[in-house]
């Protein structure tokens, strides 16, 4: 699902239906390196009002404008860090409401905000429930680097309450050296430098090889790093090695012992691809190689998807910027069978007319990330057609609600039955696609979210109406109706049962409209099946 929006509100929207349900969040904000749009740059020695006033911020019916939320945070500003950090604050706020008890958070970010960033993490999601990753970016130093060459950047991570066996551990691919008559095997040596905080006196002992009655000793300087008991515990069992000419002891390590749980994600991170490749592959999408100055990688996001998601999980990126998270989720769905779902999040922010992406025609980020979704569904089919077929991705533009906001500070009589009246018809006037408007709105404000966007295209016609079906947790059915009612389908309701219905007040038309609506509500009370107007 791609939503098109500015994140702050669809977060808010979201809290909703995916409250605690979101496994995996991945973002890569702007990096505050003073030509990011992002904040909006409150003048400290007016009020806000007075400051949208004076610049003309805010529209002939005082609704902010939306180019206006996000402009250039320059280093001149005497705020600059605090613009960035109060920008980014109420989002990494409400991102942690959508985490489950084991989701995770990782952020991208580089070293102009990361104290920063660490700072405001810690007080969010806790201190304790951090662990810090760095991606190797690029495999030299670029032209504008004049005394440390930087190959890094951060990825924070941050648990929803940090636990063991929340990221998914698993054996590494690993080589073995030597094989005998059981198995394949390694050897592991069993010394360690003996001085400093290291120095153990117990650990000098002679250990003897059983075969020719000989003691060895750590070398000079070197102590064993297993106690006597251990030493006895692997003699008794076979699985001492003992080097006569090298005089080493060494332990053998077969497939078996090495621990199922053994972790073997590492936090540097130095093949999970580069910026280089990140642009190979837009390029490889037939888009504009140069679209983006830092993109990321697929392989680095598939990486922590590895690490921290299974096959069902959902996964949320709300500043999806190219859609690199869309895609490497896509993928990873087909590479190991997952039904791995995904909500991208991205502002329509617009782009200046002399970058590449203008001149190929995108004249928002949104632009870019639509058409690079589209571009991935098309030649994941083409490359895998069999397995493809069901990627899909809805796409949403955040506007305003389908319906009207009742005033609960009217007072007077007369303004109070004014709208009253008003209200017969509780929804706006009609738009291009009401139906579907109105579906995702209600869905989202009843907390279905995800169970939505598959209905959308699942109406069906029932008694010549148009009616949504939802299929809920229980197996049974949510009926959506939005169309003049008519009494055949109280009867197709009472056959289908579902477990919820609703339609619009203003589906009740004509004299007996009251009439109709309280036989209907009767019948239906009748029938266990609940009746939500609007």
């Amino acid at each position: 699902m791609l939503i098109e929006g500015e994140n702050l509100q669809v977060l808010r929207i979201l809290q909703k239906s995916y409250y605690g349900k979101v496994k995996m969040i991945y973002i890569d904000p702007p990096y505050n390196t003073g030509n990011d749009s992002f904040v909006y740059p409150d003048d400290y020695s007016e009020t806000l009002a007075e400051y949208q006033r004076r610049t003309g911020d805010k529209n002939e019916a005082g609704f902010l404008n939306r180019q206006s939320l996000w402009k250039k945070n320059t280093k001149e500003n005497g705020h600059y860090h605090s613009a960035w950090l109060s920008m980014m604050y109420p989002r990494l706020y409400l991102a942690r409401n959508l985490l489950r008890d084991d989701g995770v958070i990782f952020i991208s970010i580089d070293d102009n905000e990361a104290a920063n960033l660490k700072l405001l993490c810690d007080e969010i999601f806790g201190e304790e429930n951090f662990e810090s990753i760095v991606w190797k970016k690029k495999g030299g130093a670029g032209n504008t680097e004049k005394i440390l060459g930087c190959l890094t950047e951060h990825v924070l991570c941050y648990f929803r309450k940090k636990a063991a066996g929340i990221f998914n551990y698993r054996n590494m691919d690993r080589v073995y050296k030597y094989e005998d008559e059981i198995s394949e095997y390694n050897l592991e040596g069993i010394e360690k430098t003996n001085s400093g905080i290291y120095e153990r006196p117990t650990m000098l002992f002679g250990i003897k090889n059983q075969k020719t009655k000989e003691l060895f000793y750590p070398s000079s300087g070197m102590r064993w790093t297993l106690g006597k008991e251990k030493i006895e515990e692997l003699i008794k069992e076979n699985r001492l090695y003992f080097d006569d000419e090298k005089k080493k002891v060494y332990v053998i390590k077969r497939p078996d012992d090495y621990s199922q749980s053994k972790n073997v994600y590492y936090n540097l991170l130095t093949d999970c691809g580069s910026l280089g490749t990140a642009k190979d592959e837009i390029a490889n999408l037939g888009l504009p190689r140069e679209i983006f100055d830092t993109p990321k990688p697929t392989g680095l996001i598939k990486y922590l998807l590895n690490l921290a998601t299974q096959s069902d999980s959902l996964i949320l990126d709300f500043f999806a910027g190219s859609g690199t998270t869309m895609q490497a989720v896509m993928e990873l769905n087909l590479e190991d069978g997952g039904h791995r779902q995904c909500i991208c999040v991205q502002f329509p922010e617009k782009l200046e007319e002399n970058t590449e992406a203008y001149k190929a025609g995108y004249h928002t980020i949104a632009d870019i990330t639509r058409a690079r979704i589209a571009k991935v569904i098309e030649k994941l089919k083409k490359e895998k057609s069999a397995e493809a077929q069901n990627q899909a991705c809805a796409q949403f533009t955040l506007s305003p609600s389908c319906f009207k906001v009742w005033r609960a500070d009217v007072a007077d009589g007369a303004a109070l039955r004014e709208q009253l009246e008003m209200f017969r018809h509780a929804e706006k006037e009609e738009k291009t696609d009401a139906q579907t408007a109105m579906l995702a709105e209600l869905l989202l404000k009843m907390g279905l979210g995800a169970l939505g966007v598959q209905a959308i295209a699942k109406s069906e016609t029932v008694a010549s109406l148009t009616v949504h079906r939802v299929l809920l947790n229980d197996n049974r059915e949510l009926w959506l109706c939005f169309e003049p009612y008519q009494s055949a389908l109280k009867d197709e309701i009472a056959k289908a049962r579902p477990a919820q219905v609703v339609l619009l007040n203003s589906c009740f038309t004509g004299e007996k409209a009251d009439e109709q609506l309280a036989n209907l509500q009767l019948e239906l009370q009748g029938l266990g099946i609940a009746l939500t107007v609007i």
